[in-house]
């Protein structure tokens, strides 16, 4: 803190973006103010979000590799779940991790405050602080990491605990015999495969005519032809009109696209249908910092806001709504604040989706191409030409480059197939640094991996893989 009790920085939300832009300011020698409402940082990704999903996720592609054993001559015993395990497992998970983060907070001398904050002016803070006490707090700067929360359909009484959202569905009470999920994005698709994994029967509706709007639909397609065993019944162009909360079941009246309805009965409901930004109660109305048509905060590329001296990070600036993109913004926001030149400039925020098969994307996709006018050609190797992928039982996936047909540069990549997500880092390096497919063609990967995939992709351009043959050569 320096003179007259100005904080040099306060960061409001300790989620991956706001942690993560106090540890880098607290490095950079500035005195850091971090406030949130839990015992430690960690925000809803660690706590009710990334972690936990991942850590049940894990579970399902146990029970998932026990199941396809058999096709390879080893026979388990009927699996059982224990649920309470189940749940004690993932919450140490997020205690482990969570109380590390707590231990990083204290070891960087930063202040932390379990609590809210409102803005009451354009360098004043009010802060509740845990245990009812409240204080003012003026700063020089200002960083803004309060994150997103799920939307609510407006037609749908959210007080019946059978019907959850994203983070209460993580609390795993009880596993519903049927189920049905509200949306065919990212976090539906997530969670559908946990509560299929725990044995129970999945339906989903999706308003669109496909899963994951936006995604290039071969990534999709590959994505559905190997979960057809996920889903009990799936309902696409479809939209829930009503659910009636029946003492014994959730009665759901459906209508599609030509505006027939018909109705269905489930034990529990999850509703994921987008997130809106945690911009209400902040107080925004007395600074001049503005929001967008959605809520969202502007922001230019220093992640500063239209009020000098308040800066916004992560899922409350817009999409892509990742934890990692919120901790990079973390780390330029605290960098600008430390008098560092920095900008976001990233080209290639990837995007992994964590269901069976993994897809995971970054840079451009193939409809961002066509709606830009940027010219590209598309090569795609197939993972049932790979023997590590077909050693794993995983030859149905795919790496596909979107590659500058005249400088050769790497544009978009996309990966279908176990551990996509893990892979994806090595495409968004190379857009980074804008590497062509000749770079990553004669850069040697190790055999037998699935990291060869990339680079029998970046082959495919020039014609020559080793292990497919290109059509019409």
């Amino acid at each position: 803190m320096s003179e007259n009790n100005i904080h040099d920085l306060i960061i409001i939300g300790a989620g991956p973006g706001g942690y993560r832009a106090a540890f880098m300011a607290a490095d950079l020698g500035l005195s850091v103010t971090l406030i949130d409402p839990e015992v430690n940082p960690g925000g809803v990704c660690l706590y009710r979000g990334c972690i936990p999903t991942k850590a049940l996720l894990h579970l399902a592609k146990v029970k998932s590799d026990a199941d396809h054993a058999f096709e390879m001559g080893i026979n388990f015993k009927v699996l059982k779940i224990d649920l309470k395990k189940v749940r004690s497992w993932k919450d140490n998970v997020v205690k482990q991790l969570t109380g590390g983060l707590g231990q990083l907070v204290k070891a960087r001398k930063i202040n932390y405050i379990k609590g809210t904050a409102q803005f009451i002016g354009s360098k004043t803070l009010k802060v509740n602080a845990d245990g009812g006490k409240e204080k003012k707090l003026e700063f020089k700067n200002v960083i803004i990491a309060t994150g997103a929360k799920p939307v609510q359909l407006p037609n749908i009484d959210y007080s019946d605990t059978r019907i959850m959202n994203s983070a209460d569905s993580l609390d795993l009470k009880d596993i519903p015999e049927k189920m049905l999920v509200v949306g065919g994005g990212y976090i539906g698709l997530e969670m559908a495969t946990i509560y299929n994994s725990l044995n129970s029967k999945v339906s989903i509706v999706e308003l669109t005519d496909n899963f994951m709007p936006g995604m290039d639909k071969d990534l999709v397609e590959a994505y559905k032809k190997a979960s057809t065993t996920l889903f009990s019944e799936i309902f696409m162009d479809t939209k829930v009109k009503k659910i009636d909360a029946k003492k014994e079941a959730l009665k759901v009246e459906f209508e599609d696209k030509k505006g027939k309805t018909f109705s269905k009965e489930y034990d529990k409901i999850l509703v994921a249908v987008g997130q809106s930004p945690n911009t209400k109660n902040l107080g925004l109305e007395n600074t001049s910092v503005k929001l967008d048509e959605k809520g969202f905060i502007v922001v230019n590329e220093q992640q500063q806001t239209t009020e000098k001296g308040i800066f916004a990070i992560g899922d409350v600036t817009g999409p892509p709504l990742l934890a990692h993109k919120a901790s990079y913004e973390g780390r330029v926001a605290a960098e600008v604040i430390a008098g560092r030149k920095a900008a976001n400039d990233a080209r290639a925020i990837p995007a992994v989706i964590y269901t069976d098969p993994e897809i995971a994307t970054c840079g451009l996709t193939e409809k961002q191409a066509k709606d830009k006018n940027i010219d590209y050609k598309m090569v795609k190797f197939p993972w049932s030409a790979s023997g590590r992928a077909v050693a794993m039982n995983a030859g149905k996936g795919f790496t596909k480059l979107l590659v500058h047909p005249e400088n050769e540069r790497i544009l978009g990549a996309g990966i279908v197939g176990k551990y996509a997500g893990d892979m994806i880092a090595e495409l968004v390096l190379a857009i980074e640094m804008a590497a062509t497919a000749e770079d990553v063609a004669l850069s040697v990967h190790p055999h037998p991996t699935l990291s060869e995939t990339i680079m029998e992709a970046a082959e495919m351009f020039y014609g020559h893989p080793a292990h497919s043959l290109i059509k019409n050569k």
